[in-house]
């Protein structure tokens, strides 16, 4: 179960991060490209020592006047939060299963957002999306979200193309997009998927339980597939278990590679990392 006072925590944690987030939660980088990200407002007079990249070139050929843009920087963000609910989350014991940790995640993102007054999206997904928050955009709302993960039990398999495409659809502002998923299925209805969000600041936490990267059975072992209930018994260790981890090894790397690629944010997390550091290392992005 999630417990609640975790979000008192990230009261004083957002408050220590707030210098470093900001290009994260308001979009507010440093840019070649003069006037990106900002809403023209009015002209004033140019005067020395003004950026003559702002000068509005043809006013000045009709008043042969030298006039400057001035520019509202756009501040209000949307972050939407989509949570894999699929059966492949819900492997991990205690405080080390992947869809508890990934909510917090998510809910450490919906929470800061409230705080900043900017809106958040919370939405769950497996072979489609279903949209679990209200639209206030409150700390009592992450509460609520809070009560309504403890009562989800993930279940089914995932279509990553089909949910995050349909989603992407229907994004109409500026906006941060979450994706937290152990990213187990089909990689390139994941890429697909992805890149259909991709207009948009894209972070894909990719969230495993120590288990699953580095597995401490050894012997006579049944493993089970939690999504299709497969089960295969077999003895792991020796060339079987390095096998193993160099797939596992493989599979991260894939999953960061088309990430790269389409030039999103990739954090792998794993679950018995603690909880803050891990949030802190997703929400700034290193």
């Amino acid at each position: 179960m999630i417990d609640p006072d975790f979000l008192d925590e990230l009261d004083r944690f957002g408050a220590s991060l707030d210098q470093q987030t900001t290009a994260i939660k308001k979009g507010e980088r440093e840019s070649p490209s003069v006037g990106e990200g900002l809403t023209f407002s009015d002209y004033r007079r140019y005067s020395p020592g003004d950026d003559t990249r702002l000068i509005d070139w043809r006013l000045y050929a009709r008043t042969e006047e030298y006039f400057i843009k001035q520019f509202e920087e756009e501040r209000n963000l949307t972050v939407h939060v989509l949570l894999d609910a699929s059966a492949s989350m819900d492997f991990g014991e205690g405080d080390h299963n992947k869809f508890e940790f990934g909510a917090k995640l998510g809910l450490g993102y919906a929470y800061l957002t409230a705080e900043e007054h900017d809106d958040f999206r919370f939405s769950l997904f497996t072979d489609r999306v279903e949209r679990i928050d209200t639209g206030k955009s409150t700390r009592g709302e992450v509460l609520a979200l809070v009560d309504r993960l403890n009562e989800t039990t993930p279940e089914g398999e995932t279509d990553f193309e089909s949910a995050l495409e349909a989603y992407a659809a229907s994004i109409r502002s500026r906006s941060l997009v979450v994706v937290v998923t152990d990213c187990i299925g089909d990689l390139d209805g994941l890429e697909t998927g992805v890149a259909s969000l991709a207009r948009n600041e894209v972070v894909l936490v990719q969230t495993l339980s120590p288990a699953e990267l580095d597995p401490e059975v050894g012997g006579d072992t049944i493993f089970e597939d939690v999504e299709s209930d497969l089960t295969r018994r077999t003895y792991f260790g020796g060339r079987l278990a390095d096998r193993y981890r160099e797939r596992v090894d493989a599979f991260v790397g894939d999953v960061a590679e088309r990430a790269q690629k389409l030039r999103v944010t990739h954090a792998l997390v794993a679950t018995d990392e603690d909880f803050f550091d891990a949030f802190a290392s997703v929400w700034i992005g290193e």
